[in-house]
Order: C-alpha cells, then structure tokens, then sequence
C-alpha cells in the first residue's frame, strides 16, 4: 500500500507547476475551474461566492475596516483576480490530480501550437522544481522508441538529478543507480518518503540491490524474492528535530575526546527521546501506522554514508523492533521513540570514533529512518521469519581447504536476524559454506550441538515486547517448519525429521538447518543472488535477508525477503610472507590453525595482553566494563605504535562472562584481535565471521585470530605472556585495581632488540607470531629469510573435515 501524497503536497506542486508559465497560468487555471465545474465538483455560483468571502476577510486582515470605500475598485477586482487564483488551486488540489493538470496544461498549450513534451524537455533539472524534473523523465520515458533514442542522454542526466535529490550523492552509488533505476522507480520511492532529504544508505542499497536481482538474476523456478513494504523518513527531519528541541549545543561532540564522548552521550539519549517531533511529520506517521495496521515494524538507521563503499558503519546506529500491537496513541509513541533513539545514535562514541579514524568527521552526516513492516509470520503468541541472516559474496575464513571462497558463505538463523549479526550472549548461528553447504566446522555431534543456536529473537505479540527466549521454549512439534530447521539427537546421532515430530521431548531438538539446506534451493539461490550483485556492483557484497520455505505441488518454495545490500568489507590484498623453514620453536610466540586469514603483521612492538584468570577474577560487572574502558584509553595511547591484543573470550562480546565487552572505539589502532579459549576459560572459538563487530575488523585491516589452548597444535609460549614485565603504568597510570587483568608486554623486555613478524596463511591454516631481530628487518621481512623459506610446503596438509550429512 503506497503512502498517500496529502492535499498539503498537491497544492505546493500545483503552485510550483503553474509558476512555469506565468503568461499561460491564467488561461491554464480558467481551464481548471471549467474541470471542476464539468464534474460538479462545485457550481460556478458557489465558486464566486466563496471567492468574495475569502476576499472580503483577507481586507480585514490587511486592515480595512470599512472595504467598500477604502479600497478602489480596481485594487478590488486584482484582490479578487488573486484570491479565484488561490482557491482555483486549493479546489483543484482537494478533488483532482497532478496528471489531470499536466492535461489542461497540454491542451492550453497545444491550441497555442506549443509541442507540450518539447517545452518539457527544454527544462534544466538541476534548477528546476522536483515536480517538474520528474514529468519531464516522465515524458522522456513515454515517448515512442524512435524518438526516445534521441533524448538518452537527457534520461540519464534527469535521472542523476532524481537520485542525488532523493536517495544519494555517493558518487560511486549513482554510477550503478542511474543504470538500473526507472523513473517509476524513483516516483514510488518520493510517494513514500515522509519530510524533505535523502532516504540514506541503507534503504539505498536495499533498493538498488532489489532493482539489479529483478532484473537480470534467475534465482530458479521455486524462489520468490520481494523487499518488505518499507517508509522513508528525509534525512533533513533530522535537522528540524534537532533544531525544534534546541539540540544543535551537541552538534560538537565529534571534537571532543573520547572520555567526554562516552561521559555525555547518555544524557544526549535521554534528550533526543525527550523531544517533539514537527506536526506534519507526526501526522504522516500516523497515516503510516493507519496503513500498516497491526503489523510489527523495525526502525533502522539509514545514514547518508551508511552501506557505502568502504564505510559501512556496521552495527554503529540503532535499529529498534516495534511490536506496534497497542493503542494508535502508544504506536505513535513508540514510533516517535525509536526515532528519536536512532537520531541519538548518531552522537554513538563508536560512530564519532569510527567517522575520525576514516577522515569522516566534517562530513554532514545526516540521518535518514527506514521503517520496514517486519517479516514473518505468526507462531501462536510469536512473531518470527522461519530463517533470516546475512550472506556474503566472498567467504574470507574457511575452516576447510575445499571450501571456495568466491562462492561466499552466509549466518543462518531461525527467528529475527539480529543473532545473525551480533555476537549476543553464549549463542552460535548456522555458519554455512555455500559451496559447501552441509559441511559443517566439526563433525562431532557433541559440538555441533554446543556450536548450534541456543536462544531465538522473537516478537511477543501480546505482551508487546521484543524477547530474547531459550529455543526449546519456543520451538514445538507443531511448529511449520520445523522438519526443515531442526534435526532430533538420539544416542549420539543427528536424525532428520521424515514426519512431523509428535513424540519426545523438545530439547533433543537441535537446530541444524541441514534439510532447509539439502531440501530447498536456498544456497544455488544465494549463490546466484550474491553472484549476480557482486558483478553489477563491481565489489563482493554481503546481504541481509528472512527466508520462508511453503509446501507446493512442485516441491519446496522458498520465499527470500532482501532486507539490506552493501559492499563486503574486507582485508586489503598484500603480498604473502612465508615462514623460516628453519624457525627455532624458542622464537615462537603462538601458534594457531583455527580459520586463519591471508596476511602479515610486522615490527610489533607491543602487546596488549588480558590475562584469562585475572579477567575472570574480575566478579563485578562494572570492573569489567572498566577494564574494556582501559583498553579503549590504552588503544588511544597507543596510536602510532604497532601492537596486538590478546584476551579471553570473545572480543567485542556484548556478554562481559563470555570475553571483553569492547567496542570498534576500544581497538581501532590495534593490528591483530587474538582470542583466547580453552583450559576451563572461554568458550570454545567460533568464527566470528559476519557480525558487525567482525565487519569493523576488516574494515580497520585489523586481523581476527583465535587461539584454542586445549588444541595439541597450537603453541602458546606462557613465559612471553606471563613474565614479562607490564608497561602498563608508562602509558595509563592509576589503574592498579584493576590488577594484572591488562598487561602491557614491550616485545624488547622479552627479548632486546627484538620484534614480532605475525604471519598468516589462509592456504595452509596456520598463522605464526615469531620474534625477529630488529637489525635483519629494515621495515619488511629480510631478503635472506625469504630466500631460505619453503612457504609452510614441507608441513603437511590438514585433513579434510568429513561433511556431516
């Protein structure tokens, strides 16, 4: 359902359109009124005498108080001319339509011999009113195909001007945009965006991406793919919002430091979701809520560099699920809410920190809102998709040498893709290969099971909430889709559900996603979809989407909603290093085969290492979070100096028990993020492949690593770790309650006129941190020790994980 233009819009486009002919508007509007009268919309005597009232007031408001003698007759008659101008317009606006008028103008000016579509196109987009750039695209688009060739050029250019106005100036968006955009495309858009501004990045992408696929992606014969029924809200509501609540005194947070950024944004949430927003605005909100009933709907940020080339801004502003099952006045309150959260988001310490590592910082970095009606289905008291999750074009890590990585890989969910994109709680999405994809990182059902999704995002549709609940609680026999999801463990095997599940208990249910893959055509669909826009967009690409799956006569449906497309961030290509051959094991620092990346880091002076036990020894909450606070600082002082970090866990964990709760503002100078598991500490290491967190890492070129300690492969040299002296007070003084739980290790301390040289091999699965000497380096590894290294092929390969069918 369209968002409807109000009788406000018609009225200032008629006004606009009239004022392009300002000898020709007279006989235009006398030919509205004769339209207006032919359809007894209104009588022509009923007409006059409204047009004397207006005008008899309109002398009291300019002061008259005895008009028929102060004011000559022939000022009179130019009040009355005036005003029958005014309510010829407001009339017109109230009862017909912009393609009614764009008629009467072409029939006045075909009795003056005036080829309409001609003076149309005569029009100079770039200063001409919206309304009119759009009817001259218009008349471009309807002309017969012999004389169309002839204005091309003309399309295009009015095109650029629709795109920049409405969606983006990213120079590298509109480049692909103005090939695959109709002009219908953009008018659908404008029905639909509420207030003045562009619609932002992420709706930009959503919609390009879903432009491309509808146009030259096969995705096979039982594959339907749609994008949710979506609203735009301008990125210049944005200003008017901050400007109405006398917020702009925040507009400097950007210069400020970092200890006052994360001090005061607080208090700027708590003001933005105090604010008003303009009435014209709420009153459009309102006819939106009308529209999409009781349907829950997602809030998302679409800033206007968000999901651009090189700056996604992945998991820095806010997107807020909105059950939207109460009265129209608490849905607009809860609408109003979420955006106001989302403007707030903008002042994000993250955000700011990631827009001043990027030189973004004296961007005008506005923010657009996309509203979207959630999709899903109901499941008793749930609201839920089958399946949702984000899919990339290329897969960086693989865990398996046969795995191809232009085939990409995707995070796979059941329920709302937020687990998908978060490292949430102690929880694991489906990580699928989709060249491979029933292979999974382990072949032990013990550790499929603890490597399966635990907890599900839901709508809880009467309580009116977003929840987070155990799978078991919510997953039943009855459930839809559930043979396809789920798989049933029975004496330490993994079986599929050949008939509805009706017997057992629901704990033993684990969810696989096994037949969802084997059954449907969701990854040759993927693969195509994730294929077709890499090649158009020119760069891999990552997607999000829900999934559903519907018995037919002909077999598995599968139903993919695109939620969002962007550029895949990823590690610049260098040239690879290899290892010493003969490298003494004394010089090893660690050792990993666990999803390496291709790359090196030299000259590592410093490490920033967080002792696993001491981490854990910190019981409360707040130590933990000042810990992660520390770290931020110490990543600050840090700058210039190449260092890693090595902590327990899950770095960036939103769970303080499951690793280090920090943030992309924390370790933004860092090269390297090595996690530590295994030996009682940790949980077992998981690819963070896909999450935002792991999005900001590739986009920094910081390497993720993971260092499973129980692993008889791995090398861990406690002596470098453990004794070194910690530097820590050189750099941030006053921290000794925090104990050891942060050292500072001086590579030199351990070993003097000594560095780090971190080599990685996505090729051979290994990567190795080793001590180099300062005098063989000269700023690269040295001649003589790439001259003697055998490049890892005297070590044998892994074996080949067994796909689990």
């Amino acid at each position: 359902m369209g968002f409807p233009s109000s009788q406000t819009d018609r009225l200032i486009e008629i006004y606009l359109t009239l004022g392009q002919y300002p000898i020709l508007s007279s006989r235009i509007r006398e030919r509205m009124r004769r339209e207006l009268f032919a359809r007894g919309l209104i009588t022509p005597a009923a007409f006059e005498a409204e047009v004397r009232e207006m005008a008899v007031r309109s002398q009291a408001r300019e002061g008259l108080r005895d008009p028929f003698s102060e004011e000559p007759a022939d000022v009179w008659e130019m009040r009355l001319s005036r005003v029958r101008d005014q309510l010829t317009d407001l009339k017109f606006s109230q009862y017909l339509t912009l393609d009614d008028l764009e008629r009467l103008i072409a029939e006045v000016l075909s009795e003056r011999g005036v080829d309409a579509a001609g003076l149309m196109l005569s029009i100079n987009p770039e200063l001409a009113p919206i309304d009119l750039v759009f009817e001259q695209a218009l008349t471009i688009e309807r002309l017969p195909p012999a004389k169309r060739t002839r204005y091309e050029a003309r399309l295009q250019e009015t095109k650029v001007v629709l795109i920049r106005h409405l969606i983006s100036d990213q120079l590298p968006y509109v480049t692909i945009a103005r090939r695959w955009f109709t002009v219908s495309d953009l008018l659908h858009i404008r029905r639909r965006k509420i207030g003045p501004g562009r619609i932002g990045g992420k709706a930009a992408g959503m919609i390009l991406a879903y432009r491309i696929l509808q146009a030259v992606a096969d995705l096979g014969a039982n594959v339907t793919l749609t994008i949710p029924e979506s609203y735009f809200l301008g990125a210049d509501v944005h200003y008017a919002f901050m400007a109405i609540n006398n917020l702009y005194h925040w507009n400097d947070q950007k210069y400020k430091t970092e200890a006052e950024m994360r001090a005061e944004y607080p208090q700027i949430v708590r003001d933005c979701e105090a604010g008003e927003f303009p009435p014209d605005v709420l009153q459009k909100l309102e006819i939106l809520l009308s529209n999409v009933g009781k349907q829950p709907l997602i809030v998302r940020s679409s800033s206007l560099l968000e999901d651009n080339f090189g700056t996604a801004f992945a998991g820095k502003y806010e997107s807020i699920f909105l059950p939207n099952q109460g009265t129209p006045e608490e849905n607009l309150r809860a609408l109003t809410r979420a955006i106001a959260r989302v403007y707030a988001s903008t002042f994000n310490p993250n955000a700011l920190l990631y827009r001043r590592e990027r030189g973004l910082l004296d961007y005008d970095e506005r923010m657009a809102i996309l509203i979207q009606v959630v999709q899903g289905e109901r499941y008793g008291r749930y609201f839920l998709p089958q399946a949702a999750g984000v899919a990339f074009s290329r897969n960086l890590y693989r865990w398996a040498p046969q795995i191809r990585r232009e085939d990409g890989f995707v995070r796979l969910v059941w329920g709302l893709g937020t687990r998908a994109v978060e490292r949430v709680g102690n929880d694991f999405p489906r990580l699928v290969a989709l060249s491979h994809p029933l292979l999974h990182p382990s072949k032990d059902v013990r550790m499929i099971r603890r490597y399966s999704q635990q907890y599900v995002d839901v709508i809880d549709l009467e309580d009116n909430a977003f929840k987070t609940l155990p799978v078991p609680e919510v997953l039943k026999a009855d459930y839809p889709a559930l043979r396809y999801l789920a798989q049933v463990e029975e004496e330490g095997f993994l079986t599929s559900l050949r008939t509805r599940y009706l017997a057992g208990d629901s704990r033993r249910l684990v969810l696989t996603f096994d037949d969802f893959l084997r059954r449907t055509p969701f990854a040759e669909a993927m693969r195509r979809l994730l294929r077709t826009l890499e090649t158009h967009y020119g760069v891999p690409v990552d997607v999000e989407f829900t999934a559903q799956v519907q018995e037919t006569g002909g077999g598995p449906h599968l139903y993919l909603t695109l939620l969002q497309c962007r550029p895949q961030s990823q590690l610049q290509p260098r040239a690879a290093a290899a290892l010493p051959s003969t490298l003494p094991e004394e010089d090893v620092i660690f050792r990993t085969q666990f999803v390496v990346p291709e790359g090196t880091v030299e000259r590592i002076a410093y490490v920033v290492f967080i002792p696993p036990e001491a981490y854990f020894a910190l019981s409360a909450y707040l130590l933990r979070q000042e810990l992660a606070r520390a770290i931020g600082r110490l990543n600050t002082a840090l700058a210039g100096e190449c260092f890693i970090m090595v902590g327990p866990g899950r770095w960036g964990s939103s769970n303080p028990d499951l690793g280090v709760p920090v943030g992309y503002g924390d370790v933004y100078h860092a090269r390297a993020l090595v996690e530590l598991t295994g030996q009682h500490f940790g949980l077992p290491p998981e690819p963070s492949l896909g999450t935002h967190f792991f999005q900001d890492l590739l986009e920094s070129q910081i390497y993720p690593l993971a260092i499973d300690l129980d692993d008889r492969t791995t090398h861990f040299a406690r002596a470098f770790f453990y004794e070194t002296p910690n530097r820590l007070n050189e750099f941030l003084p006053n921290h000794h309650h925090l104990g050891e739980a942060l050292r500072l290790i001086r590579v030199s301390d351990y070993r003097p006129e000594h560095h780090l040289d971190l080599v990685m091999s996505d090729e051979k699965g290994v990567a190795v941190a080793f001590l180099h000497a300062d005098a063989e380096h000269n700023g690269r590894l040295t001649a003589t020790a790439r001259a003697v290294t055998v490049a890892l092929e005297s070590e044998p390969e892994p074996p080949l994980p067994e796909i689990l069918e």
